[in-house]
């Protein structure tokens, strides 16, 4: 039975108080424009500064909700005034924010956030107060079992593996977002349904440094459907022995920020409507090239409706990138 045309995940008709819930990271970025990298020494002017709330799974269940999901966030942040602000469009979207725990004393986490102006390419600075990783045992099973999915990243490893673990227990998917390899990561995979991953993660992952072979190993771990991202390069995925590409669309972006996150609301959000292998990383490239249109990972984030309307235009995918090497 191929994954091309049958779905990844059965809807469910059960009433859990939301769709999806996530555990891991949020944050304040603060974006600098520019117009190209700094070297060593140089000065050179912002063309634009702003604070934005970001962070990668709070921004991911952002955008389900704008899709018409309900979202429940699992996840740390501090006492100080950096918590307002990046809870802020979560408070303002009514996700479920009776999971998140405040820490006194630690600081929120933060990002300082390059962005190119010519083509809204940006490099991340961050900064995440220790003090605000979560035990394992700061969590509770209901918290998990009250959605239909849960996502996660692997910004507190411990935590998220016990998340999984959790999940699984109640027959409920679980997503990942893997940008970089850490110690112990084959424990979590185990447990993951839709691992979604960078091009480096995988690389990393295979041994060998070939996408296919990272794709490969993470599909006979255990996963529904593999993903890996390749930005404007589209995305590769593997079900079983089955492996193909779905290309990105083509667009100007202004600020590429938070476009995994988004590529996540729009893979989520299709998998809980049914949707076939192919069809869930149409609906997440598209969700991720809308995002790209603002500045900052959330501002850009589109509702049902906008990503209707622009997956009703004549496709204009950028052509794929060739064979992948084994």
């Amino acid at each position: 039975m191929s994954i091309l045309q049958h779905a990844l995940w059965p809807p469910s008709s059960d009433s859990r108080a939301v769709d999806v819930v996530g555990l891991g990271e949020i944050s304040v970025d603060h974006l600098c424009v520019v117009d190209q990298w700094p070297t060593p020494g140089q000065k050179m002017a912002l063309l634009r500064s702003e604070q934005r709330a970001g962070g990668q799974v709070a921004s991911a269940l952002l955008g389900c909700v704008r899709l018409g999901l309900r979202a429940a966030y699992l996840g740390a942040v501090g006492t100080d005034s950096a918590a307002e602000i990046a809870l802020g469009p979560l408070v303002r979207a009514g996700l479920d924010l009776e999971g998140v725990r405040r820490t006194a004393g630690a600081r929120t986490r933060s990002a300082t956030i390059l962005v190119r102006a010519i083509d809204g390419e940006r490099t991340v600075l961050e900064d995440r107060d220790a003090r605000l990783n979560l035990p394992r045992g700061s969590l509770e099973a209901r918290e998990i079992e009250r959605g239909h999915l849960l996502h996660l990243d692997a910004s507190d490893p411990d935590a998220a593996l016990w998340a999984a673990q959790t999940a699984r227990r109640a027959a409920l998917p679980v997503s990942l977002d893997a940008d970089a390899v850490w110690p112990g990561a084959e424990k979590l995979l185990a447990e993951i349904d839709f691992p979604v991953v960078s091009r480096r993660f995988a690389e990393e992952w295979g041994g060998t440094g070939s996408l296919r072979d990272g794709l490969s190993r993470l599909a006979r771990a255990g996963a529904r459907l593999a993903v890996v991202t390749c930005g404007d390069g589209g995305a590769w995925a593997q079900s079983g022995r089955e492996v193909f590409h779905v290309p990105a669309y083509s667009i100007e972006a202004a600020d590429t920020t938070g476009a995994g996150d988004a590529f996540h609301a729009g893979f989520i959000w299709a998998v809980l409507q049914g949707q076939t292998g192919e069809g869930v990383l149409r609906h997440a490239h598209a969700v991720a090239a809308l995002s790209c249109a603002a500045l900052g990972a959330q501002d850009g984030l589109p509702r049902r409706d906008e990503l209707e309307r622009f997956l009703a235009q004549p496709p204009g995918l950028r052509e794929g990138p060739g064979p992948v090497s084994s």
